[in-house]
């Protein structure tokens, strides 16, 4: 592994577990304790995190998610909705992709028992599929967030990145006719990320809530978004700038 690529895991693995040792990160990468020191001294001189005794601890908090249990409890009929219209895009035999959002559970309650294989870094779809026997899921792996119940980090994104799948099915922070696909969470965003770089046709599951918002860390550009599912709350302006840049809008 190339020295920016150990920089890139680290800081993902401080702000995914808030702080961490040296002996651990040395033991992870395979590294001297002496080069474990000196990479975190360049990434707390770059900013990215705080160098503590042994080790090292997060510094960035626009980095924390929302819990999952507060982000249950927003929009719930428009989520509902949305996974509802998602649903008509899945057929048998589909190999799809599910992110670890509010609203990709929902699509997974309302999923037939049907022949799928679901790919997805989410612990609550991954569960709530566990009892549809002709459904394969796949779970990533990774580090668990127990704010969104996900699998996040190198590990999730190397899983991913072994796979094609047909469709992903992905929702964000923020939706934007300028700045494309947004998230609060950099863990998050990359995972979306390899999500959408897998895939054949990438669905954007979207509230009104989220369109024209620009978050922390861009996911994509919306050239690489095919068809946007949100609700009628959208404002038609918006939707149309969409529409001319060839991003199909469903509206429910």
């Amino acid at each position: 592994m190339l020295p920016a690529e150990r920089h890139r895991a680290i800081v993902q693995l401080v702000n995914a577990k808030g702080s961490i040792r040296v002996k651990e990160l040395s033991q992870m990468f395979d590294v001297t304790e002496e080069t474990v020191r000196r990479d975190l001294d360049i990434l707390e001189g770059e900013g990215k995190l705080r160098r503590s005794h042994g080790g090292a601890v997060c510094i960035d908090p626009e980095q924390t998610e929302t819990p999952i249990v507060e982000r249950e409890s927003e929009h719930v009929v428009e989520k509902e909705a949305i996974a509802r219209e998602a649903l008509k895009y899945i057929s048998a035999g589909d190999r799809i992709a599910l992110d670890a959002s509010t609203t990709a559970w929902h699509v997974a309650v309302a999923m037939p028992n049907i022949p799928l294989t679901v790919l997805t870094n989410s612990l609550k779809v991954a569960l709530e599929l566990a009892n549809r026997d002709k459904i394969e899921v796949i779970s990533t792996g990774g580090i668990l967030r127990s704010t969104s119940l996900s699998y996040v980090g190198p590990m999730a994104e190397e899983s991913l990145a072994r796979f094609h799948v047909n469709k992903a099915f992905v929702s964000c922070k923020g939706m934007h006719t300028e700045y494309g696909l947004s998230e609060s969470n950099a863990l998050q965003a990359l995972v979306k990320r390899k999500m959408i770089e897998i895939a054949d046709v990438v669905y954007v599951l979207a509230d009104h809530s989220k369109i024209q918002v620009q978050d922390f860390t861009q996911v994509a550009g919306n050239g690489e978004i095919d068809v946007l599912i949100t609700d009628a709350g959208a404002p038609r302006d918006v939707v149309d700038e969409f529409l001319s840049m060839d991003i199909k809008v469903l509206q429910v």
